[in-house]
């Protein structure tokens, strides 16, 4: 047996064999079948997918009328999910690095909404924003200030913020972790020979713990990027996509092409032209992220 053993471990393919057969089989031929969907023609029931060529591209890019609606939609929402929640869940977990009452208590509540499924949260802030029995309607109320309650989700000029206000609600405690782990990493001597200089919190914050939390920041930076670009499921059950397909996102957009409308070959081209996108913006970073590591 334990040559066996021995003899395995000059091969450790083996050990990742079991591992990367489920990848491939749930992971990249789910990818490969989709990016050959989307250069077929199939209803999801016929059991013949005629070959169209580019055509489900051209139709998406150039007559689709909600294709560059979810498009600018998705871009907006990546942008702020690379500014709100990595900035609040840093302010939060420099907060909670500190020796304060009830440190522990205090991550985990601010971290529990992570681990709420996101339909779960969606039920939640829907009945938030209901503008007449909702948590800010009567808050509103209270304050004799009832006549001002806006539709949060009915209105298309602040339906995408208010849903984007719920994600972040959802994400930052993601955020908050992660750089909770970073702070750990910092330097206790040059956070004390900095006060000893007279460095104040700003000085000790940017000179000190920011570079010590670059690693960090571009992993959070990376995984909000990813996850914002596949944005699906608190907008699906916040909204649906609407009012006017003012929150349509373009995983929703696949989403609804393939399940609802049932052209699985415009769905999948939906889908591949988003994970061109990902792959454009994710890799050239984390290349740019590498090298400056090195350099520095």
């Amino acid at each position: 047996m334990s040559a066996l053993f021995r003899k395995m471990g000059d091969q450790p393919w083996l050990f990742l064999a079991p591992a990367l057969v489920i990848y491939c089989i749930f992971a990249i031929w789910p990818m490969i079948d989709v990016t050959m969907m989307s250069f077929q023609k199939w209803n999801g029931l016929d059991p013949e997918r005629p070959f169209v060529g580019l055509s489900n591209y051209n139709y998406i890019l150039r007559h689709d009328p909600v294709f560059w609606t979810a498009f600018g939609n998705t871009v907006l929402w990546t942008l702020l999910s690379l500014v709100f929640p990595p900035m609040i869940g840093l302010a939060l977990a420099i907060g909670l690095n500190r020796e304060i009452v009830g440190r522990a208590t205090l991550r985990a509540i601010y971290y529990l909404p992570v681990i709420i499924a996101p339909i779960a949260v969606a039920t939640m802030w829907r009945w938030m924003y209901d503008p007449f029995f909702g948590l800010f309607a009567q808050l509103l109320a209270n304050a004799g200030l009832a006549q001002y309650t806006p539709d949060f989700l009915g209105d298309k000029d602040i339906a995408l913020y208010s849903v984007f206000v719920a994600h972040v609600w959802q994400q930052v405690g993601f955020s908050m972790v992660l750089f909770l782990a970073g702070l750990q990493g910092v330097d206790k001597s040059l956070v004390e020979a900095a006060q000893l200089d007279g460095a104040g919190r700003w000085h000790l914050f940017k000179f000190v713990t920011l570079p010590a939390l670059m690693p960090t920041l571009t992993i959070v930076l990376v995984l909000s990027l990813i996850h914002s670009l596949k944005a699906f499921d608190i907008v699906y059950g916040l909204t649906g996509g609407g009012p006017a397909e003012s929150t349509q996102m373009l995983a929703l957009w696949a989403f609804t092409q393939s399940m609802q409308v049932f052209d699985f070959g415009r769905g999948g081209a939906i889908s591949v032209v988003l994970l061109i996108v990902t792959i454009a913006i994710v890799v050239p970073y984390m290349r740019w992220s590498q090298k400056r590591e090195i350099q520095g």
